[in-house]
């Protein structure tokens, strides 16, 4: 589940439609006149989206308005916790030694 999450977010695309989702549920219009593309290339992006549970829709009137599903972004984020405090770990690290070396200098 979560490798393909990353295979649906790795498309430039998609990630800027969730942006505009992040914000404000919106209809494919709408996202068609914020991100500059085709409608069919819009749809196409939503449909993955909404296979993969990025997205969801619902029928207003005659308009669909998708709006973001967090289960599967907070699947990958959970996913991604040991790597990203194995990071935190490094860079800490890196922290400590160049504030060291730094006031080691300071004296002169």
């Amino acid at each position: 589940m979560v490798a393909d999450s990353f295979g649906v977010l790795a498309e430039p695309t998609r990630r800027r439609i969730l942006d505009r989702l992040r914000t404000a549920d919106s209809s494919v219009t709408e996202l068609v006149d914020g991100l500059g593309l085709s409608q069919p290339a819009v749809s196409k992006h939503l449909r993955v989206l909404r296979e993969a549970g990025f997205v969801s829709c619902r029928t207003v009137a005659q308009r669909r308005i998708y709006r973001v599903e967090p289960g599967p972004i907070r699947t990958a984020y959970e996913w991604l916790a040991p790597y990203r405090a194995l990071w935190e770990h490094h860079l800490d690290a890196l922290e400590r030694h160049l504030d060291a070396h730094h006031d080691r200098e300071e004296p002169r």
